[in-house]
């Protein structure tokens, strides 16, 4: 595998396993678990990180003159960090809402 290949990997690798832990804070914020919601949460933007460090690489590569090859496995990478951002923003809210929600139980019991 070549480098550019394994920096596609690192992209799809570490963009999935943030798309993970944010499914992850869901189902644990619907468990009543705060906490653990949010740690999942810190290693979703931590695999977010890596991913767009990943991706910083290829752009700074670019900048500096090197030509980078467009493959259709470069684009789906692309992809999925993109998507995994997108979700994770989205997945942040709907921790904070179920916060909201499951205090609002915890009081009226």
């Amino acid at each position: 595998m070549n480098e550019m290949e394994q920096t596609i990997m690192q992209l799809i690798i570490h963009s999935g396993d943030a798309k993970t832990h944010g499914y992850e804070a869901i189902r644990k914020i619907n468990e009543g678990d705060s906490e653990g919601a949010d740690e999942e949460i810190k290693l979703a933007h931590d695999a977010l990180i890596v991913a767009h460090n990943a991706q910083t690489s290829l752009l700074q590569k670019e900048a500096a003159g090197e030509k980078v090859e467009i493959s259709a496995l470069f684009v789906h990478a692309q992809d999925h960090l993109m998507t995994s951002m997108s979700e994770l923003n989205l997945i942040e809210q709907i921790v904070e809402l179920r916060k909201v929600v499951n205090t609002l139980v915890e009081n009226k019991k």
